[in-house]
């Protein structure tokens, strides 16, 4: 058994492929849209094989709590090396994204940095 994919609703769905394209060379499929229930998607592949589905619709709940809310945590991606972590955190964050730890190596050994896509969902970059 093993995990298909990993979805996530946001709002902006073209700036969310764009940045995912942009910074980790996904694949990206053909949009896939439902006039009914307004749902619009899109089915990102990563080069191991790992897939992130990105979805939107008009009813959309916006709201956010603050803090570390119940739920969704942070996506992980392993980049192969520090140096990869250490190049595209810095990336990252002069196109003006949010920056909120790292890199740095964790009490469990990790060397990991986490930063945000456009519409603040963490990102953490792994070795």
């Amino acid at each position: 058994m093993e995990i298909a994919h990993v979805g996530i609703y946001v709002q902006d769905l073209d700036k969310e492929v764009a940045f995912f394209k942009r910074y980790f060379d996904v694949k990206v499929s053909e949009e896939y849209h439902n006039p009914k229930s307004t749902f619009t998607s899109r089915s990102l592949s990563f080069d191991g094989g790992a897939k992130l589905e990105v979805c939107t619709r008009d009813d959309i709940n916006l709201d956010r709590l603050s803090g570390y809310p119940v739920g969704y945590a942070h996506l992980a991606i392993s980049l192969g090396s520090k140096q990869d972590v250490d190049e595209l955190t810095e990336r990252i964050e002069e196109d003006g994204y949010d920056h909120l730890d790292g890199p740095r190596t964790t009490g469990d050994g990790q060397y990991e940095s986490l930063v945000c896509d456009p519409e603040g969902n963490q990102i953490e970059l792994t070795v």
